[in-house]
């Protein structure tokens, strides 16, 4: 009965990541070209800021689901403000407006994905993760799919506002399926709380740890040079003639399903930190490849270089990076520190990478022909840099920590067999 129950919350969890990374891509990927489309191209890196600026609330709503609100029904909330502000956002084509509708809709948004990850680590081990967090890269993958199958029965989606009525559709969707979640309770409630606690800025304590500084530290600039990818690359691909950009994109993520299965076990392998590091080659390949690529006056190769090696970037670096998150975080404040590392990574990494990137692609802009080959060679130095930086000075002190919960899992295994 024990063994039943726990597969039915892996499946309930597994599903709960499908609709939630489903629900953004649908119409963030082609956000960019949308927005070149209906004349709103000069404030498109401030509309794509909305992103990071929805993760400044991820601490706050951390704090919530830490100290007062079991974390299945503050989902449940999110995503129903999310899907329907994305519905307002579908309705008007005025710049102000549709920036208000995405900020909003992104305050509500960006909390849940470190909400559900910290929800899956409440019931399965943190080692377990990867293996539930893959069906999210699924449900990106779906995403695309979705879009392939519109345009062979020639309905255009891409660079109109149909995709935010596919993006409420499947935010309404995850707002009622989080109301089966299995329950989450607050475990820090009815402990007394300061004013720290109630901004959420209790994972600022976490600084404490010279390996947890410079991981944010790491973790900022890994993002910014990972934005000029998650933002602009639809304007690449539309330079390049590509109408399917959202199914084409996806193409990383198909790969991150298989790669993100074996995350678990390259860190076992390897350790967290070197397969940290693996990430990090891969975002280096991802920028050389298109910087080779323009070099040489190649056409499609370096972009699904590019795309391909996204599945070992945001697999490695970024979930691996959630696992020593939650193996850093006392179990009182894991769902504050997840909140914490989106608010650090997506919000201000890609706020900061969203403005500068915005501001290199107009320098190398002339007459609406924007050159990439010198927009890849910064991206490159930015990525080569980091690397460095990371793989000499980051040193994970998580390690004893993440041997006893394996341990204490295996045992509580034995025991209910």
């Amino acid at each position: 009965m024990d063994q039943q129950m726990s597969m039915n919350v892996r499946i309930k969890l597994s599903v709960m990541m499908f609709l939630q990374y489903m629900m953004l891509p649908v119409w963030w990927i082609p956000l960019a070209a949308y927005l070149d489309n209906v004349g709103l191209g000069e404030r498109t890196a401030l509309v794509l800021s909305t992103q990071a600026l929805g993760c400044l609330a991820s601490p706050l709503v951390g704090m919530f689901a830490d100290r007062h609100f079991a974390s299945q029904r503050v989902l449940v909330v999110l995503n129903a403000v999310s899907g329907v502000l994305l519905l307002v956002a579908a309705q008007t084509t005025v710049g102000i407006v549709v920036f208000i509708a995405l900020l909003l809709a992104m305050l509500a948004y960006m909390p849940t994905w470190g909400l559900t990850s910290a929800i899956s680590m409440t019931h399965a081990p943190a080692e377990k993760f990867p293996q539930i967090r893959v069906f999210g890269s699924i449900g990106w993958v779906a995403a695309g799919i979705f879009s392939l199958v519109a345009y062979v029965f020639r309905a255009k989606i891409d660079g109109t506002n149909i995709v935010f009525y596919c993006g409420a559709a499947v935010s309404f969707v995850g707002a009622a399926f989080a109301m089966t979640l299995p329950h989450t309770p607050p475990p820090a409630k009815g402990q007394k709380a300061s004013i720290v606690d109630v901004l959420g800025l209790r994972a600022f304590s976490l600084f404490k740890y010279p390996d947890f500084s410079l991981y944010v530290i790491a973790s900022i600039l890994v993002t910014v040079g990972f934005s000029i990818y998650w933002s602009f690359f639809s304007l690449y691909l539309k330079d390049k003639g590509v109408t399917l950009m959202t199914f084409t994109q996806n193409l990383g993520q198909a790969v991150e399903i298989l790669l993100m299965l074996v995350v678990p076990i390259a860190i076992a392998r390897i350790g967290l930190k070197w397969a940290m590091v693996v990430g990090l080659i891969a975002q280096l390949v991802r920028y050389g490849a298109l910087l080779i690529g323009e070099a040489v006056g190649a056409e499609m190769a370096p972009a699904y270089i590019a795309i391909l090696v996204h599945g070992l970037i945001f697999g490695f670096f970024f979930v691996g990076g959630q696992i020593y998150v939650d193996r850093r975080a006392p179990k009182e404040m894991r769902a504050q520190a997840q909140g914490f590392m989106f608010l650090a990574t997506f919000g201000v990494g890609l706020l900061i990478g969203n403005f500068l990137w915005a501001w290199v692609i107009g320098v190398y802009t002339v007459d609406g022909v924007r050159n990439w080959q010198p927009i890849w060679l910064w991206t490159t130095l930015v990525s080569a840099l980091v690397l460095v930086l990371f793989a000499v000075a980051f040193r994970d002190t998580t390690q004893s920590v993440a041997a006893a919960e394996v341990e204490a899992a295996e045992a509580k295994e034995q025991a209910a067999g």
